[in-house]
């Protein structure tokens, strides 16, 4: 049985818990602009359902960081201001802007937690079970974000892209700090 790196493995567990909980701000900026200027219930609901999945991601993710003993990343002050704020100036925007600031993060999310499914070994199998659970969940979402009216027609390709390149670069950081 090959064990799973153990640099790579708090790297796995150090940027889930930063990307679970990047994931529950943006869903509390965009409820917080949903429930002050805009009002759409639908949408609302949406969000919520969301948020609650997003939340047993983080839940997990937050015993694992304790039981494993991984500091978090230092940037998690910066990820929650950016997160909410992502979160409520998507919504502001609009009903597709805030569907497809969901599809744009989940797709990245989908090659993120296929890579780290790969790198796990069978001494990670609840790991690598939960992540793939997590994937699973993340998929659903962006297929709830399309057919919520998330769209990349015109000035929303530029948005997907900010939006992708920001997920990424935060990844990337949280892997090692």
């Amino acid at each position: 049985m090959k064990k799973t790196n153990k640099k790579i493995l708090e790297e796995i567990i150090r940027v889930d818990h930063a990307g679970e909980r990047g994931a529950m701000k943006i869903y509390e900026g965009q409820l917080l602009a949903l429930n002050t200027f805009l009002k759409d219930e639908d949408l609302k609901k949406t969000i919520e359902k969301m948020k609650n999945q997003e939340k047993e991601h983080l839940d997990f993710f937050n015993k694992e960081i304790k039981k494993r003993k991984i500091k978090p990343t230092k940037f998690l002050p910066l990820w929650d201001l950016m997160g909410v704020g992502l979160g409520f100036g998507s919504a502001i925007l609009g009903k597709k802007a805030a569907m497809l600031c969901t599809a744009s993060v989940e797709e990245v999310i989908d090659n993120h937690y296929q890579k780290q499914i790969n790198q796990l070994n069978s001494d990670e199998k609840d790991l690598k079970e939960k992540i793939k659970k997590f994937r699973d969940d993340e998929l659903h979402h962006k297929d709830i974000a399309y057919e919520s009216g998330a769209s990349k027609e015109g000035i929303y390709s530029i948005l997907d892209k900010i939006i992708k390149t920001g997920s990424k670069i935060a990844i990337n950081i949280s892997e090692k700090i």
